[in-house]
């Protein structure tokens, strides 16, 4: 749970616990979770799975909703492979030039992908598959196409996680670690207009678009109109195996 309990100029700040006094309608799975200070815990994480417990999310000052890459069923075996985009300040053009030449390398592993703005400044490129890789696996493949890329677009493509070091749009595997969150789809994001993490046909993401095109009456519109064109991405059935094979 991302939480702005002060509203958006207060900061926000997570919390992974399902908090005290939450209904008892809304379910509940423990799973084991290491902190950034060190050890480990159990945290019982809310299962947001009804347009009930999701309002009541939003009653606690959720705007983003933050879910992990995989289902309760088989935690440990993500739904899809996330290419994490983030460009630097006011090239989203760049950003979309980059999103191309992701979905270029993985078609010549014969791969399928699907976009989505993220939102906020940048956007996810995500590669369904079949539910029997583990993180560790996933990590492995971001990170090897992402270097692969970074060698044959210097300037353009960069892995580089500090900010003042960077030269092009970071293409961050980091995100597909486990216990690893993003913004999910069809998100509201904290920002000015309430821009929605929108997914696209790949005919759509051209250098003229921007995130914020894309409001919550916009969205609306369009699933209502074209239903949801994000579906596939949790029917995978691809697998990584020769792939990763050949990347490494």
């Amino acid at each position: 749970m991302k939480r702005w309990r002060e509203g958006l100029a207060g900061g926000s700040f997570f919390q992974k616990q399902a908090p005290k006094g939450m209904p008892d309608w809304i379910p509940t799975r423990t799973f084991q979770t290491w902190p950034r200070e060190g050890g480990t815990r159990m945290v019982d994480f809310p299962l947001v799975n009804s347009r009930d417990a999701l309002l009541w999310m939003v009653q606690m000052h959720c705007i983003d909703m933050n879910a992990w890459y995989s289902r309760i069923d088989k935690p440990d075996r993500p739904d899809f492979v996330l290419f994490d985009l983030d460009p630097p300040d006011g090239e989203f053009a760049l950003c979309v030039r980059v999103a191309h030449l992701i979905r270029g390398a993985l078609e010549e592993f014969g791969l399928v992908s699907y976009v989505k703005t993220s939102g906020a400044d940048g956007i996810h490129v995500l590669v369904p598959i079949a539910r029997r890789h583990g993180y560790d696996e996933t990590y492995r493949f971001a990170e090897l196409l992402a270097r692969k890329l970074e060698a044959e677009h210097p300037g353009e493509v960069t892995t580089e996680w500090l900010k003042r070091k960077r030269s092009g749009v970071l293409v961050d595997h980091r995100q597909n670690g486990h216990g690893k969150t993003i913004a999910s789809v069809y998100s509201v994001r904290p920002k000015a207009h309430a821009p929605v993490s929108t997914p696209l046909d790949w005919n759509e993401l051209t250098e003229d678009l921007r995130p914020q095109d894309f409001p919550m009456s916009v969205v609306l519109e369009r699933v209502a109109r074209r239903g949801d064109v994000f579906a596939p991405v949790l029917d995978g059935r691809q697998s990584l195996g020769a792939a990763l094979r050949a990347l490494r």
